[in-house]
This record gives structure tokens, sequence and C-alpha cells, in this order.
């Protein structure tokens, strides 16, 4: 099988950044503070790029939060859209988010795991209970001026789980206003970096550097990522009963 590797610097430009093109999907970069969905007439993400690109078919095969960056992957035909959908419902795809906080978390490393429920004002809560967890495996490190990177690695893809586990360590996203994050700042500090998934016994990956936010253009974000640019590669620890893409 093959090991496709896409690493794709893109600089800020409308809506989206198509990083793929393939007969069979898309994958493209989505930029923060982008709605996925139409809203209130104005056509989002989704139909901006049927309509933009021509495409005859398009599937959402999965979804990110309007503040959230990055990649984001969409089928071009039925049996693709069920393949992937299948995938990411079984946890068979690799994901791996950044992050940016202003505060220290109460573990610099290591696994969040609970139910969620909602909470009030659209934001979500965490639970002791462990019935349908939400799983979050994280590094960090510190970027100087008490700013802390993250590399997450959600098992699961509940509703604002990222933003979630990052305010039970106590070290909510900076600028995530919703979730107790420090603002002002110019956006939410949540990144989708990187993906992979089979697709007909052929593994593709993708992984795109943030191009949006002051903080992640800075030289300490870029001198702390240089130990994360392959994050497969690092000692997640395994997790009981949870599959995965290749490691």
């Amino acid at each position: 099988m093959t090991d496709i590797l896409a690493t794709v610097i893109l600089w800020p430009a409308f809506m989206y950044d198509i990083i793929e093109n393939h007969p069979n999907f898309v994958v493209i970069y989505k930029k923060p503070d982008t709605s996925f969905h139409s809203e209130s007439g104005t056509p989002g993400l989704f139909e901006t790029l049927r309509q933009r690109e021509g495409f005859a078919e398009l599937y959402p095969v999965h979804r990110l939060d309007k503040v959230t960056s990055g990649l984001l992957v969409m089928a071009k035909d039925a049996a693709t859209n069920l393949a992937l959908t299948k995938a990411f419902a079984q946890r068979e795809v690799e994901k791996y988010y950044l992050a940016i906080s202003g505060k220290k978390p109460t573990k610099k490393q290591g696994l969040v795991k609970g139910d969620m429920a909602q909470a009030r004002r659209g934001a979500w809560k965490l639970l002791p209970e462990s019935s349908n967890p939400a799983i979050t495996q994280f590094f960090s490190k510190g970027l100087g001026e008490g700013r802390r990177l993250f590399i997450l690695k959600p098992h699961t893809g509940k509703t604002h789980q990222l933003r979630v586990a990052l305010k039970s360590v106590g070290a909510p996203i900076l600028g995530d206003e919703l979730y107790g994050g420090q603002s002002p700042a110019d956006r939410t500090y949540l990144h989708a970096f990187s993906l992979a998934f089979y697709l007909d016994k052929q593994l593709y990956r993708f992984t795109v550097i943030p191009r949006d936010g002051e903080y992640f253009l800075g030289e300490e974000f870029n001198s702390a990522l240089s130990d994360w640019c392959e994050p497969w590669n690092l000692p997640w620890p395994q997790l009981k009963g949870n599959s995965a893409c290749a490691q």
C-alpha cells in the first residue's frame, strides 16, 4: 500500500484553498470564522465550494466548527462518501489538531476522557461518566509570554470536543470566548493540522500548517512546531480497544 504524504503551506485567500482535487474526493484548507452551512441566505463553505468549483456531486463527510481552520475532506460520489463516512464513524481516520492557550494546563500531556452534555449558551461540558465518552490525547509545550501550544489527537468526534477538553485541564483555547479563552484575540486558535485515511487500500495523508492568526505566524510557533511536523510519529500511548489508521 502506498503512503501519500502531502504537506502544503497556503496563504490566506477567500473561504478555502483546495489542497487535493482527487477524482473521488476533495481536500480543502478551511479558513477560520467560516461557516460550513449557509446562514441567513448567505452561501456557506460547502455550497460555495460546490458552486465555485462546478462539482456535479459533493458530500460533506465531516465538519469543523466555524472558528476552526484547517483540513476538510468531502466526497465527490456516493460510494466514496459511504466509505469515508464509515471510516470516520469507526475511528479509522487519524486526526491531529493544533491549539494555543493563554493559560497553563493542570497537566502538560495526557488523556481527557468523559461523556459530554449540553450546557448553557450553546456550550458543552465534560461529565465524570464514561458510557459514551469523548476521548482526546494531547502533548503541550511552552511558547513564551504565558502561551502554550497543544497538539491534540481526538479518537472521537463529539461536538466541541477539543474546546471542552482543553477547558477541562484549565487551558481554554485562546480567543474561544464560549469556553473562557482569553480575549480579545484575532481568531480562535484551533487548527485541523493533519489527517489520514484509507480509500481502496491506499493511504492518503495530508498536513497543513495554519496560515491565519498572529500567534500561528510567529517564530516561537515555528520553533515549537518543528518537533511535531509528523504528529503520527509522536509517542502516543496506545489506547485499549481503539482502532487507528496506520501508525
